[in-house]
């Protein structure tokens, strides 16, 4: 890490440079190449690209390094204009810039920790945005690396100094100290050796909401039913995680550089690794070259289990268990458990009344080998859902909706998304966890549902072993008034129509992103190349259930296929494959001509059959992300299970419903 960072008084060092991301990208060419240098005060921060995701900082095939050196050379590699690269390898690096200023939801999407690192190792200390995305805010936090608004940048432009206290100030005490200490390791380190102390928490007796609750039950230090509150900045125990082949490497470099190479794990058992995100790396030729890379990982992954002792989900004779989110609901998450795992779409088992969220390498190493987790308790938004869904629209739906409408007003942003109401009773457990998985594109920090006897008895299916009188009372409901700083939203289900995220148009900017809502019926006919089923957002039992619904019907009206098209489904673990075999949906979804995949990621982040090809290609995805690239150039339109499978029969992005096909 830096030395003697952060100093007490912040200044732009003498012949260091400021690089303003702006939606003119030529104006980011001409800094990069041509010595142009900008002012904050020559422009607004409407000039400033929003929503840059960690996808366009580092692409899939960049954190095939796990050396943050490395990763730096390719920063921003995944901006593109007009097909080319707008940085060049190692252009951050060789620009000599050590601030970096943006608009909006700076970080967007994954939680991979790569792409803070891809700025801090090529030499940027100071991170200028209107706001920044929960989990790319705390690894930015997590390296130390300082976080600023435009008008203090105006300041230090002006040749001001500013106190560190202005960049630490809105942070809770824990996080000030964080970054007083220049990040998570060195503070921990401190205190570990006793030479600093945690606040006092003295938050007062006070209704919670479920993510409040789980948090307060799981308080280090503090007496018996302490309350928390929103910003509380605590340590809690977590009751489990898990990493995967894209971010063990750094884990277990990070606390080899920490700890020394013979490092322990305090607890093991509770803790996996998954070799699932990679499995089909091969089948994209981008990533042929990069396999070396690749098998580098599974090696390091291989080298962590057997040293670290944690539970092992490996691929056998090449095929994996699954995906991490989905087995890890199915074998390890229990009713009320405090999870944290190296993956944005962790949030996923909040459909098990539990608390879930990701965290970046940096995090999950201290909290593995520390055995709790510093939390700065979130705010809460309450969803309360009423009336049933019609046919043809599924959780997709619904999520995208509130997408569109809350999550772009940024009303979910960095918030508990709790969802609860008697109309979630009509969802299934499965269609829960779309829900929840989708949190992380709305920016939030987790999902979480509430608990009922339908979720008891999925949770006993699936992990025989559980006494249901524990289960029961490890059950979360929130307390009557319970405050939710980003209100209370009835959503009516019997309103929601078919949905997709459409793919923007970047020539204009308009960047492809989760939020760019459209009912069905306003989009005209968009005909596809490609229909991809899975992902951990649509590879679950129910979603398989809606692929056959659609491809019975159309066995029944005598089509296939339509030709031109392209349609994968991908089994979202072996126990869904399973059930698809002994229902006979496997066989079914041959006779129609699906091209079927074994479970595992893939397509989903470009590393699978299913990905586009060329430019031109438009893919109707029930994955949980279109941003540009991320599953290949073409246009991806986000949609819902059945409307990505009737949408293969039809050739054109077509809502579901029993007649479609008559």
């Amino acid at each position: 890490m830096r030395d003697n960072w952060p100093p007490e008084k912040i200044a732009l060092t003498p012949g260091k440079r400021v690089l303003f991301l702006t939606k003119d990208l030529g104006l980011i060419k001409q800094q990069l190449y041509d010595g142009l240098n900008l002012r904050m005060e020559d422009l607004s921060v409407e000039d400033l690209l929003d929503d840059i995701n960690t996808d366009v900082m580092t692409p899939a095939w960049v954190c095939f390094d796990h050396e943050p050196s490395e990763i730096a050379k390719n920063a921003y590699a995944g901006l593109m204009h007009n097909g080319l690269r707008v940085f060049r390898e190692k252009a951050l690096k060789d620009g000599n810039f050590e601030v970096i200023v943006s608009g909006q939801r700076k970080g967007t999407g994954s939680s991979r920790e790569t792409a803070a690192q891809c700025e801090r190792w090529a030499g940027i200390n100071i991170v200028i945005a209107a706001s920044f995305a929960p989990i790319h805010e705390r690894n930015n936090i997590n390296l130390g690396q300082l976080m600023g608004d435009h008008a203090m940048l105006e300041r230090l432009q002006d040749g001001e100094e500013i106190a560190l206290s202005e960049f630490t100030g809105r942070y809770d005490p824990v996080t000030q100290l964080i970054l007083e200490r220049g990040g998570l390791f060195p503070f921990a380190k401190a205190l570990k050796a006793g030479s600093l102390d945690l606040p006092p928490l003295d938050t007062p007796t006070r209704p919670m909401t479920m993510a409040e609750r789980i948090i307060s039950r799981n308080l280090v230090g503090q007496p018996d039913g302490q309350c928390v509150k929103p910003e509380d900045p605590v340590i809690a125990e977590v009751q489990g995680g898990y990493s995967h082949e894209f971010t063990t490497a750094q884990v277990h470099t990070f606390l080899q550089e920490e700890y020394g190479a013979d490092y322990a794990l305090p607890n093991p058992s509770k803790f996996a690794v998954f070799e699932d995100h990679l499995l089909y790396a091969q089948h994209n030729p981008k990533f042929v070259p990069f396999m070396h890379k690749v098998q580098t990982l599974r090696d390091l992954q291989v080298a962590f289990q057997q040293h670290a002792g944690v539970r092992d989900y490996s691929a056998v004779d090449g095929v994996s268990p699954g995906i991490c989110h989905q087995v890890a609901r199915e074998e390890f998450i229990e009713i009320g458990d405090f999870i944290q795992a190296t993956d944005s779409h962790t949030c996923m088992g909040g459909a098990s009344n539990a608390l879930t969220w990701g965290v970046g390498a940096t995090e999950y190493a201290n909290l593995v080998s520390a055995g709790f987790t510093f939390v700065k308790v979130p705010e809460s938004i309450r969803f309360e859902l009423v009336g049933e869904l019609n046919h043809g629209c599924t959780a997709k739906d619904v999520i995208l909706a509130i997408l569109a409408d809350h999550a772009r007003k940024e009303l979910t942003l960095n918030r508990s998304m709790e969802f609860g109401g008697p109309g979630l009773t009509s969802l299934s457990v499965d269609e829960r966890a779309t829900l929840c998985n989708m949190a992380t594109e709305c920016s939030g920090r987790t999902g979480i549902c509430e608990a009922d006897d339908a979720l008891m008895e999925w949770m006993l299916n699936s992990q025989s072993n559980l006494d249901e009188v524990e289960q029961r009372a490890r059950m979360v409901k929130p307390d009557e008034g319970a405050h939710y700083h980003g209100g209370v939203h009835t959503i009516d289900l019997s309103s929601i129509v078919p949905m997709v995220a459409h793919p923007g148009d970047p020539d204009e900017g308009i960047p492809s992103d989760p939020t760019n809502g459209a009912n069905i019926s306003d989009i005209g006919a968009v005909q596809v190349d490609i229909a991809y089923g899975g992902s951990c957002t649509a590879g679950k039992e129910d979603d398989i259930a809606y692929y056959a619904e659609v491809c019975q019907a159309a066995k029944d009206a005598g089509l296939a296929v339509k030709e031109g098209v392209d349609f994968y489904i991908q089994y979202g673990s072996g126990q869904v494959k399973a059930l698809a075999e002994r229902k006979g949906w496997h066989a079914l979804f041959l006779e129609v001509g699906v091209k079927l995949i074994d479970p595992g990621c893939g397509a989903c982040i470009g590393a699978g059959p299913g990905v586009s090809i060329t430019p031109e290609q438009v893919t109707v995805s029930a994955i949980n992300r279109n941003f540009q690239g991320r599953s290949g150039p073409g246009k991806l339109y986000l949609a819902s299970p059945l409307t990505v499978a009737a949408s293969a029969f039809t050739g054109t992005i077509s809502a579901w419903n029993s007649e479609l096909f008559a």
